[in-house]
């Protein structure tokens, strides 16, 4: 299944839910109102979702006089890659961490945080934004990040959801006679994330395993790649990111590493597994 058809499919099913939720709120009325909101949000995912995200941590746009290191290694790396330059932004955290983002390879944009590049050495570091880089090769991005900006548009509209059940906003009644509104709104309030969420965690694992291997080709040092993995994975957790759950799939390692129920929702295969094949790869198995 390309990609194209299933940004169509998780649109399709996000609308679903956002329809739901308008249905549980007011009946037909509030179904074209939720139509006409999915609409807006579709068309807004679509033209803005990186714009969204990058604002979501703050990030700025880095120059090449600000970082020309992080630079030289973006330009070498989309030359092998035969893609065109990015723009690269900076995260202001001390947690290491790094993704990519954008609606196709010519708006694409990478980002990184600050720890990250404190963190790692010039191979380790080529490995990650070669990686980042096989995402927007891939055309993995325009997914990620509609996925990103929807789920935290259902997250949102499920969280109202929730509130109106507990105060009685929205029902009929029929419904107060019956309890149905009030049980459909906080089943709504439940499933409404939770869907989100496998949707997530649908399209990310298997992805992260081939922009492994791409980015692993691009750089022409699997064993970089590894070496960076290894680091990630210890020091986020111990300095967790300040993440927000449905952009977890963005990120190269999961920012959620030994935080509570939330590692729980992970969107990435295991580091461990990461790690083995990229170096089963650097010995040419």
């Amino acid at each position: 299944m390309t990609n194209s058809v299933k940004t169509t499919l998780l649109l399709g099913l996000l609308t679903g839910i956002i329809l739901g939720i308008g249905q549980l709120f007011g009946g037909s009325q509030g179904v074209v109102i939720a139509f006409v909101f999915a609409l807006i949000v579709n068309i807004g995912s679509y033209w803005f979702s990186d714009k969204i995200v990058l604002a979501m941590y703050r990030a700025r746009e880095a120059t090449p006089n600000e970082a020309p290191e992080l630079y030289r290694i973006v330009q070498n790396l989309t030359v092998r890659a035969q893609l065109p330059m990015p723009r690269i932004y900076v995260i202001p955290s001390e947690s290491p961490n790094a993704f990519a983002t954008g609606r196709n390879p010519q708006h694409a944009v990478v980002a990184v945080t600050e720890g990250i590049l404190r963190l790692m050495n010039r191979e380790e570091l080529e490995g990650v934004l070669a990686h980042e880089l096989s995402h927007v090769r891939n055309r993995d991005i325009l997914i990620s990040s509609i996925a990103a900006t929807l789920a935290g548009v259902i997250m949102m509209l499920a969280n109202m959801a929730r509130w109106s059940a507990i105060f009685g906003f929205g029902r009929s009644e029929r419904d107060d006679e019956g309890g149905g509104g009030i049980v459909g709104l906080i089943l709504m309030s439940i499933l409404a994330p939770l869907a989100a969420m496998i949707i997530q965690m649908a399209i990310s694992r298997s992805r992260e395993f081939l922009a492994d291997a791409t980015g692993a080709r691009i750089s022409g040092n699997p064993l970089g790649l590894a070496s960076a993995l290894e680091k990630l994975s210890r020091a986020s957790e111990l300095i967790p990111l300040e993440a927000r759950p449905e952009t977890a799939h963005l990120f190269i390692v999961n920012p959620f590493s030994g935080k509570s129920l939330l590692s729980l929702f992970s969107t990435h295969p295991s580091i461990e597994e990461r790690i083995a094949r990229l170096r089963a790869m650097a010995m040419g198995r």
